[in-house]
């Protein structure tokens, strides 16, 4: 929002520079983005009169005029504007003379025609956009006296960039209120226009208004006999432009100057072209209205309308209508300043794809009280520019919202802000900020009871008046005391690991950390088999509707950006939280009822094992080179184990037979494995990942490994050859022979063991032949081979029992 410097010290004007007053109102919150310097410079450039003018011999639109610059001889001017006439006063840009657009004036020949200097129009100047002809300049002014002296000043505009809640800022005089606030300065009072003559028997258009949630006060007035075809004052038009705004036409432009002044939306109907009695109501599916801007909508119920017998005229607090829009011919208005609630009014532009000053402001809500006030003030302008006679105004109170009433204790404000500001300071503030309030006094503390102003819509918790104080107050006036508390260490525990350690952990095995969005495409969900996922009730992007429940689809679709962009190795990691139903949880601080969100880590490898070198041939990561990684993980690697899925238990993620669940002490912590084919397929990935997800609960909470003294004895290794089913996994004879090495039982002097070969015969299809390295070790005494082949025959006969496996 663009705010005049000039304009806004009629209202308060503090003893400062404007660099100081940006300063001040960033420091508040209302963040002064440029100053802007509003007027041209410009040097040589002098008031002419056009003495006379004769046609150029060789061109029909160029002029050949004689101009009086106040020297000892009038000066040449070839001229091509088609308002140039002989007698008027004109900007004349004498040969040096330098432009705002950097053009330096010399001696010039137009087709033949020597031209001693430029008359200038006002765009050339940098007073405004108008390219249309010369500037024609006051008649009073002396010719050839320097119109840098009446053009060029110090005044510069404020570019401010307002945060939503801050809609009482989109005006000069809401600006001008923040101002006085800060520099402790007395406010000019809104618009004081006095009485107005109205004629009482002026008939005015009957306003039935159907919507109160819609619409909560409508005020209007009836204007006859306006002159419609005078131009805008030059005071009303500058502003209106160095506010950014451009001139359209005398009524539009009182109108946009009111709302650019006191943030009042308004809009002047062509009485003569409203049929009947007006209706405020939500609009009705296949009514159409053709816009100010000469686009027709379609309108629905969710749009609010100002309609008249003849139908729609008017999108209510957005645009108003073609069909009832003011001319140059009007002569009969109808005025309306109307409260329309924010929420009636917020998204509905631009689901339209439309962009107006009224919705910006009624969108964020405009103050309900002043409305008489206002069209008052409007309705002066108009008859002291455009003459007319004004009927008594029409004031409908439907349904205004309650102002609240906000407490505020004292101690918590000092408490918050950290200083001890005192009641009168707070006092002070909340009179500049225009506040209603009343003090409560106890022997614990003050109590301010605020009304929430009309014109502020953010005003709601305490914490929102003790925000005020503290930006009045000044940000830059609160002292930087380092909070005091007791340096107690604590005792970091061997049995826990934090998260931060896991990410070095894998940090050190080559793993690179992402963080990604914890919703995801409801297809990945459908991957995973989770038909009830956690839907967003308002996603930020329809390919983002559901939370995940698995990290992995995430990390894959890293993995599928990255290697689009020609990267061959990569391994990534997410320590995160994934989301599920489940009606156990119940509601505390860090908990939602019925929903889990347990944390993960999650891991994913792709391309090659490692990056490009000389003294080891490429090759591509597998399923090893990942589980190594999760060993790595665990300090005991003697309560880890990995189970082959069954049918069962199979994961949908991952590939049937290249997976396995991460088990701890034979609980089901995880799982492991190369991704599903179709999955890496439908990512358009030549190379399914290897991936991991793991309770990050089960990687924190450790145990420790039990050390034992190395026996001095020396070792015996054994083989067992034996055949067994063709159907049955290394897995389950692994666990069988694990199960007999108990504590203080003979087969406990195994101290390791591990499948070295595996064979299986043309002539049997049934059975394969699996060998088995044993190692076994006494601590205190040799071993004997007795004892060995003991317990050699004692783990064949378990294998026997239990796999009817059969010595090779």
């Amino acid at each position: 929002m663009l705010v005049l410097d000039s304009w806004l010290r009629e209202f308060v004007n503090p003893p400062v520079e404007p660099n100081v007053l940006a300063e001040a109102l960033t420091m508040a919150g209302l963040e002064v983005e440029e100053i802007i310097k509003v007027s041209p410079e410009f040097t040589g450039v002098v008031v002419g009169k056009i003495v006379s003018i004769s046609k150029h011999p060789q061109a029909d639109k160029l002029k050949i005029c004689t101009v009086d610059a106040g020297l000892e001889e009038n000066l040449q001017i070839v001229c091509g504007a088609p308002n140039a006439t002989e007698g008027i006063k004109v900007p004349l840009a004498t040969v040096g003379a330098r432009l705002p657009n950097g053009l330096k004036i010399s001696v010039g020949k137009l087709r033949g025609v020597d031209s001693f200097g430029m008359l200038c129009s006002a765009s050339e100047l940098g007073i405004s956009s108008d390219t249309s002809g010369l500037l024609i300049l006051d008649d009073e002014l002396e010719v050839g006296s320097n119109l840098s002296d009446l053009f060029c000043s110090d005044d510069v505009t404020y570019e401010i960039k307002l945060t939503p809640n801050r809609a009482d800022c989109l005006s000069v005089y809401g600006v001008a209120r923040e101002v006085a606030a800060l520099f402790k300065l007395p406010l000019k009072e809104g618009p004081i226009v006095g009485s107005i003559a109205t004629k009482e028997n002026i008939v005015s258009p009957k306003v039935n208004v159907l919507a109160p949630e819609l619409c909560g006060r409508f005020t209007s007035r009836v204007i006859r006999g306006v002159d419609a075809s005078v131009s805008t004052p030059q005071w009303i038009v500058d502003r209106l432009e160095k506010s950014g705004q451009r001139s359209v036409s005398v009524l539009v432009d009182i109108s946009n100057y009111v709302m650019l002044e006191y943030g009042r939306p308004t809009h002047v109907f062509d009485l003569d072209k409203v049929k009947g009695d007006l209706t405020i109501d939500w609009g009705k599916s296949g009514e159409q209205l053709k816009l100010l801007n000469e686009e027709l909508i379609e309108l629905s119920s969710e749009y609010g309308v100002i309609s008249s017998d003849a139908g729609p005229e008017c999108l209510a607090g957005i645009m108003g209508g073609f069909e009832t829009s003011v001319t140059k011919e009007t002569k009969n208005i109808f005025i309306e300043a109307a409260f329309w609630y924010p929420i009636a009014i917020a998204g509905r532009a631009r689901k339209l794809k439309l962009s107006s000053e009224a919705s910006h402001r009624f969108e964020r809500g405009v103050d309900f009280k002043t409305n008489v006030e206002h069209i008052d003030y409007i309705t002066k302008l108009i008859l002291d520019i455009c003459g007319g006679e004004a009927s008594e105004v029409s004031d409908q109170i439907i349904n205004l919202p309650s102002q609240n009433k906000v407490s505020m204790r004292l101690s918590r404000c000092q408490k918050i802000i950290g200083i001890p500001v005192s009641a009168t300071e707070v006092e002070q503030i909340f009179n500049g900020l225009g506040f209603e309030y009343e003090i409560s006094k106890s022997t614990e503390d003050t109590i301010f009871e605020v009304i929430s102003p009309s014109y502020r819509f953010d005003i709601e918790i305490e914490e929102d008046l003790i925000e005020e104080v503290a930006r009045i107050f000044g940000f830059d006036n609160i002292p930087a005391i380092p909070p005091i508390t007791e340096n107690i260490m604590d005792n970091l525990s061997e049995l826990k690991l934090s998260a931060h350690d896991i990410r070095d952990i894998m940090v050190g095995e080559g793993y690179q950390e992402v963080i990604n969005y914890s919703f995801v495409d409801s297809k990945w969900e459908d991957y995973i088999g989770n038909s009830n996922s956690i839907k967003l009730l308002n996603p930020i992007a329809s390919n983002l509707s559901v939370m995940r429940s698995s990290l992995v689809l995430s990390l894959v679709n890293n993995i599928f950006q990255n290697s689009k962009r020609k990267q061959a190795h990569i391994q990534i990691f997410e320590i995160a939280r994934a989301f599920e139903y489940d009606n156990s949880v119940q509601n505390s601080e860090l908990e939602v009822h019925g929903v889990s969100q347990n944390s993960k880590l999650a891991a994913a490898a792709w391309g090659t094992a490692y990056p490009q070198q000389w003294g080891e041939k490429s090759r591509l990561i597998d399923f090893y080179d990942v589980k190594k990684v999760v060993e790595n993980l665990f300090s005991n690697t003697n309560e880890l184990s990995f189970k082959v899925f069954n049918e069962n238990t199979q994961n949908p993620l991952l590939h049937p037979g290249r997976s396995a669940l991460i088990q701890l002490n034979s609980k089901d912590i995880g799982f492991i494995g190369e991704l599903h084919p179709q999955i890496a397929q439908d990512f358009s990935l030549n190379q399914s990942p290897i991936v991991f997800e793991i309770d990050l609960d089960a990687l924190i909470n450790r145990s420790l490994p039990e050390y034992k003294a190395i026996s001095k004895k020396q070792f015996l290794e054994r083989d067992l050859a034996i055949w067994v089913s063709k159907d049955l996994e290394y897995s389950e004879i692994k666990n069988a022979i694990e199960n007999m090495m108990i504590p203080n039982s003979q087969t406990s002097l195994v101290k390791s063991f591990n499948i070295f070969d595996v064979w299986s015969d043309a002539q049997n299809d049934k059975e394969k032949s699996i060998a088995i390295k044993f190692t076994l070790q006494e601590d205190q005494l040799p071993l004997d081979d007795k004892t060995v082949e003991a317990i050699m025959s004692e783990i064949l006969n378990e294998l026997s029992s239990k796999f009817n496996a059969r010595l090779r």
